[in-house]
């Protein structure tokens, strides 16, 4: 499957903010556009770009494909309550990214590798498909064979710093997590406007 490794903060600083899922880097050393004119060039942002860069900053902070992030959308639009809000519900508790918040990974595409390579457990069992979607009540551990890898052993190590969402616990000494409740609008890890997203698929769906 198709996924994005072209270069990652030249991707933020068309964004004009970081995603933290796709790179470690915590601030823009060059907070313009890429490119030559980079620092030069004055967009007028219209509604619609405003709306294709809220998407687009979603869809890479998330890892996803254009065609599966339209699903999300198209479910969260059928769900009760706030489309906006279900989108952010479900993209938050996708497995991958429940791995990287817990500390497990550096970034969500490092998450989603751990995943596929069967190295995480949901309630004891292997799940290796990252976008399987974690309830609430959940536990999410690292396999017993798994722990002692040393790049799993340093990940557990420095979890210990971490810091995490509300909705999840975690205990490094056991390498095993939990989702307390489902993640709301307050724990998305960067200020995005999903009203924008829904509107951007308004007329798509």
């Amino acid at each position: 499957m198709a996924r994005y490794i072209g270069p990652r903060i030249k991707r933020c600083r068309s964004f004009g903010v970081v995603l933290p899922g796709l790179t470690t880097k915590t601030t823009l050393t060059r907070p313009f556009a890429p490119g030559v004119h980079g620092a030069k060039r004055r967009r007028r942002d219209s509604d619609y770009r405003t709306r294709l860069v809220e998407k687009q900053k979603l869809r890479y902070h998330y890892g996803l494909l254009e065609k599966q992030f339209t699903r999300y959308v198209s479910n969260a639009s059928k769900q009760r309550g706030p489309a906006g809000d279900n989108l952010l519900r479900m993209l938050e508790s996708r497995l991958d990214n429940i791995v990287w918040r817990l500390g497990l990974s550096a970034t969500i595409p490092a998450a989603r590798q751990l995943v596929v390579h069967g190295h995480i457990k949901v309630n004891g069992k292997r799940v290796d498909r990252p976008s399987f979607l974690v309830s609430p009540g959940d536990e999410i551990s690292v396999g017993e064979k798994s722990k002692a890898k040393p790049f799993i052993a340093a990940a557990l190590e420095l979890s210990t710093t971490k810091v995490r969402p509300s909705y999840l616990e975690f205990d490094p000494a056991k390498a095993a997590g939990k989702m307390l409740v489902a993640p709301g609008r307050a724990d998305a890890p960067f200020d995005i406007n999903t009203q924008a997203v829904v509107e951007y698929y308004s007329q798509k769906l």
